[in-house]
């Protein structure tokens, strides 16, 4: 009987060796590969922020010195894989005080209780910079649809208000993933809405005719 050829058993002890070295390293490899991003994602969020009015005066006398507020919202957001994105979104901010007049620069309470809502509707445009994948920084801007509304016990005719107008945003921040599905996104926003202030009331009598502000808030959007 032949003997085996050594370098054909080494050969063979080679590259099983090999095949046997490389077959987990490739599993790893594709257990660990990042998923492809997708060409279009629909991300829907809720969104919490807080606002500084820039009607300062106006917010000042009728809600006891407050002139900043909660909003509270959501929308939905798509995103593109060369990093552009628009957005849609709407929130509110309700809150109660009173109604007052000013005379010579001083304001006077009435106790009569004013209910006062600001609804925007927003609809935006942007970039992601993907210079991170686990913080996303964004800028970007659009249009802004207010409807406001003040109501109250006792009013007279022509003391309650309601009026729409449009006006314009723009916002940054950034992205931070905190898993594969969610993010949460911290952004600085300005927005400025004249025309439905400065007819009447208070904010006549203080020349404020913008009912938009400076604000900050905080989004947790939900997929890729």
């Amino acid at each position: 009987m032949s003997r085996p050829n050594p370098f054909t058993t080494i050969g063979l002890a080679v590259s099983l060796a090999v095949l046997v070295t490389a077959m987990p390293a490739s599993a790893q490899v594709r257990r660990t590969a990042p998923p492809a991003e997708p060409d279009v994602s629909f991300r829907p969020f809720f969104e919490a922020a807080g606002e500084q009015f820039a009607a300062k005066q106006t917010f000042d006398a009728a809600f006891s010195g407050k002139s900043s507020g909660a909003f509270w919202g959501g929308g939905l957001q798509i995103d593109f894989r060369s990093g552009i994105f628009i957005e849609l979104a709407a929130s509110r901010f309700s809150k109660t005080g009173e109604r007052a007049f000013v005379s010579n620069g001083q304001v006077f309470s009435l106790g009569i209780p004013l209910r006062a809502t600001v609804t925007p509707l927003e609809i935006s445009a942007g970039g992601r910079f993907r210079i991170s994948p686990r913080v996303i920084p964004y800028a970007g801007g659009g249009l802004t649809r207010y409807h406001y509304s003040e109501t109250s016990d006792f009013s007279a005719e022509g003391d309650d208000v309601t009026a729409n107008h449009f006006g314009a945003m723009v916002f940054g921040g950034a992205e931070i993933r905190v898993h594969r599905w969610i993010g949460v996104g911290l952004e600085a926003e300005f927005a400025r809405v004249s025309g439905i202030l400065g007819d009447g009331g208070i904010s006549k009598a203080f020349g404020e005719t913008d009912l938009g502000g400076t604000g900050f808030r905080v989004k947790v959007l939900v997929g890729r």
